[in-house]
């Protein structure tokens, strides 16, 4: 139960408007240097585009074309430290990268690429590149179409296979350093007086009650709402009337979509990093949860943020040029499980090629707009989100005119994390080996790292949480008890999009919700009414947002 009565009684240092990865990684480090944090988002945590990203934690190769290299070495940065505070959710990751005559990054071009790469990562603990001669490649991927190869290239990056939850972990993590989280409250209104944000009004998305968020004579506002940054702005009130503020378009997001397809004939089981074959796009395919995740298209974008699907088109394109790379792959839509689209929230660039605009975050300070106490992220990538952090919450500091701490982040344990020889992960395999299978144990340490000893500790007072939720899937029926209970989710779609990824598997989760709703209501308090609304709405999402527009799999909802 959220009381608002108590947060309008607060006067907060720091508020942050947006819970995706960046809002979160501002959130936790603001906590964590002591300042009185609240955030604030619309749906549920990582629910726009931290949920839908390639999943990689990445330098940024192709940054290098473009001589981003201050992003590329803080992108690599980045990525060491996140091997070291969340092995759990980020693992290292092999890439491929076949190399063809006719394409347009030729071979000496890769292998610059890679030696640069190399060099902006020399304190980095994973390998170095090689490069492989077209007969060494043809040995090692014997499916890939040979037609014009050059050879190839293997690089070492990061996989993060849990997106959402490395964006729950530093929710929970500045919960627990004290900050206010809040999911499902909309901002209403920014309120001004002069030239400062003095509050905002919000409203709960479950009650319709309106509350009021206040700060003091040196509270900052940041604006990390990703694609709805303009949005937020657009907000502004003053003297009770509608004061927008700023005139200019801060964000030119561009679209991004994946498939999710079961494992192919030539399937490789390295990642591969290959430019398509009709445009020259690059694009990944990747092994993912069992599956592969295919991806990402970049297109221009200026529907509606709240109800975003893969176009037909899309699709399409990521199937044929797949089946370009692998021609035994024969892949068609029938084989497509799972589709997701994002916007990336870019800097408005009107005519500029959707793969030039810069990837590098910009903090804009409305300072310049008469708004003196608000800054907006601009940009902004999954890899870089907790430098956005330590540099948001320097300047804020900065802006309040204190003292800087140290950031605390950069070598801070997240919650779960958790290395495989650590001591309690032999205790708990052996406590729970009658109970709980080994490939469900792997699943929950791969996903919860060391809270798996909490999801387990429900089965020691209710044996039948140990219970898998679908023969055919290594997820307990723990796993959804907890994320209520303990992991902030309200829904359905929370539980199975962004807690799990069952959503992801067996008909898009339609033939899990009786057992889900029947652990809901048993364990939950959730009655009749709730489960049936759930149901709806899940439903209603998966048609939404990641059911292709074939007729054949809508008929089978």
């Amino acid at each position: 139960m959220r009381n608002f009565n108590e947060i309008q009684q607060t006067n907060y240092d720091l508020i942050v408007i947006g819970g995706g990865v960046n809002g979160a990684g501002v959130a936790r480090d603001a906590a964590l240097r002591g300042l009185k944090t609240i955030l604030v988002e619309k749906g549920d945590f990582a629910c726009g585009t931290s949920s839908w990203s390639t999943r990689l934690i990445h330098g940024g190769l192709r940054y290098l074309e473009y001589f981003e290299f201050p992003l590329v070495r803080e992108s690599l940065k980045e990525r060491e430290i996140l091997l070291h505070t969340a092995p759990h959710l980020v693992k290292p990751l092999l890439l491929t990268i076949p190399i063809y005559r006719d394409r347009s990054r030729p071979y000496w071009k890769i292998w610059a690429g890679m030696i640069l790469y190399d060099i902006f990562s020399a304190d980095k603990t994973l390998p170095p590149h090689r490069m492989l001669p077209p007969a060494q490649f043809k040995q090692l991927f014997p499916s890939i179409d040979s037609d014009g190869l050059a050879g190839g290239a293997q690089y070492y990056d990061g996989q993060v296979t849990y997106a959402e939850r490395l964006c729950l972990e530093n929710i929970i993590s500045a919960k627990e350093a004290g900050a206010t989280v809040l999911s499902y409250v909309k901002v209403i209104h920014l309120n001004r007086q002069g030239n400062r944000i003095t509050s905002l009004t919000c409203k709960d998305y479950w009650t319709d009650q309106e509350f009021i968020v206040n700060g003091h004579d040196k509270s900052i506002v940041i604006n990390t709402a990703g694609p709805w940054v303009d949005y937020v702005c657009q907000s502004g009130m003053k003297d009770g009337k509608e004061a927008p503020i700023g005139k200019t378009k801060k964000i030119g997001g561009t679209k991004g979509s994946h498939i999710v397809v079961n494992p192919f004939v030539g399937a490789p089981n390295t990642s591969l990093y290959v430019e398509a074959k009709s445009d020259g796009r690059p694009f990944f395919i990747v092994p993912w949860d069992g599956m592969y995740l295919i991806g990402t298209t970049d297109q221009p974008f200026k529907g509606n943020l709240d109800q975003l699907k893969a176009d037909d088109d899309e699709i399409d394109y990521l199937l044929r040029e797949t089946n370009n790379i692998i021609p035994n792959a024969r892949l068609s839509r029938k084989d497509v499980k799972f589709t997701y689209s994002g916007v990336r929230p870019l800097p408005n660039a009107e005519g500029k090629k959707p793969g030039s605009i810069t990837r590098k975050h910009i903090f804009f300070n409305h300072s310049k707009e008469g708004v003196t106490n608000l800054i907006s992220l601009i940009g902004g990538k999954l890899t870089t989100y907790r430098q956005v952090g330590e540099e948001m919450v320097d300047l804020v500091f900065k802006q309040q005119g204190k003292f800087v701490p140290p950031c605390p982040t950069g070598d801070k344990p997240l919650p779960g994390s958790i290395l495989p020889g650590d001591p309690r992960v032999q205790r708990v395999l052996t406590e729970y080996r009658d109970r709980v299978s080994n490939q469900t144990m792997d699943h929950l340490f791969s996903m919860y790292g060391s809270k798996t000893l909490d999801i387990l500790a429900l089965i020691d007072s209710e044996p039948d949480l140990a219970t898998v939720i679908f023969p055919e899937l290594p997820d307990i029926k723990a796993q959804i008890v907890y994320a209520v209970r303990y992991e902030l989710a309200y829904t359905l779609v929370d539980i199975m999009r962004r807690r799990t990824t069952l959503s992801m598997h067996s008909d898009y989760g339609i033939d899990l919700l009786p057992s889900l709703t029947e652990t809901l209501s048993r364990y939950c308090g959730w009655d009749e009414n709730k489960c049936r609304q759930e149901k709806e709405r899940y439903i209603d999402y998966i048609n939404n947002n990641c059911l292709p527009d074939f007729d054949s799999l809508k008929t089978s909802l």
